[in-house]
């Protein structure tokens, strides 16, 4: 059974549009060529930091975001770049008494805001930087396994890549969700991994109370 729901953060939990718009501004191109950029390299199948190569090459994400920070402009998310679906899902989810975790390739400073954000609402907050672990690493899927109260295979790992999030959380011994938003998902959603490895394919967080249901009354 289904015991633990564990969320990705980038555009599962936050709608990364603005923050990626603030990097365009960064870099000094205009957000529309930015974001046609990204989806183009996302299509190749390539590593979505590869984006800002094309713009400036050498580019250091780690020591531009230092910079940004230095000049009072740190990458940041808040309420208002929260899917509307959110709030909702992870409400319905405790009333049903299961456990909730969220964990994503974040920064100390990302999981200072989402421990701000969800501190009330969720089990466990975890980040790649917490970890040291990164995904696809095993590593992370290993600490999240650690982090929770259940097997792992009482563990559903909800994100929008097959990459990133489905395949390792499935090789770890987790169900996995897919959802159907951002760029990843989106280019992704026809592919063979994305029809055939997760144990949920849905459009919207909200779908999740329900499939879990269906999903527990089947192996009762």
């Amino acid at each position: 059974m289904i015991r633990t729901v564990v969320f990705d953060v980038g555009e599962c939990l936050v709608d990364e549009t603005r923050e990626y718009g603030t990097w365009a501004d960064w870099l000094g191109v205009p957000r529309h060529t930015f974001h046609a950029m990204f989806g183009a390299v996302v299509a190749q199948g390539r590593d979505y930091r590869e984006t800002f190569q094309e713009f400036q090459p050498g580019f250091d994400l780690y020591a531009e975001r230092e910079k940004r920070a230095a000049a009072g402009q740190p990458e940041s998310f808040s309420e208002a770049d929260l899917y509307p679906d959110v709030r909702p899902t992870l409400q319905q989810l405790r009333v049903s008494g299961l456990t909730l975790g969220i964990a994503g390739n974040q920064t100390v400073r990302a999981g200072r805001i989402l421990r701000e954000l969800f501190s009330e609402d969720v089990d466990l907050i975890g980040t790649s930087d917490d970890w040291g672990a990164s995904k696809p690493d095993p590593e992370f899927f290993k600490r999240v396994a650690e982090a929770v109260p259940f097997a792992a295979d009482e563990v559903l790992y909800v994100g929008d890549r097959c990459d990133n999030d489905i395949r390792p959380a499935r090789e770890a011994g987790m169900h996995t969700a897919l959802v159907r938003r951002g760029p990843w998902a989106v280019i992704q959603w026809e592919s063979a991994e994305a029809r055939e490895l997760p144990t949920f394919r849905i459009e919207s967080l909200v779908e999740l109370s329900d499939a879990i249901d269906r999903f527990n009354d089947s192996v009762r």
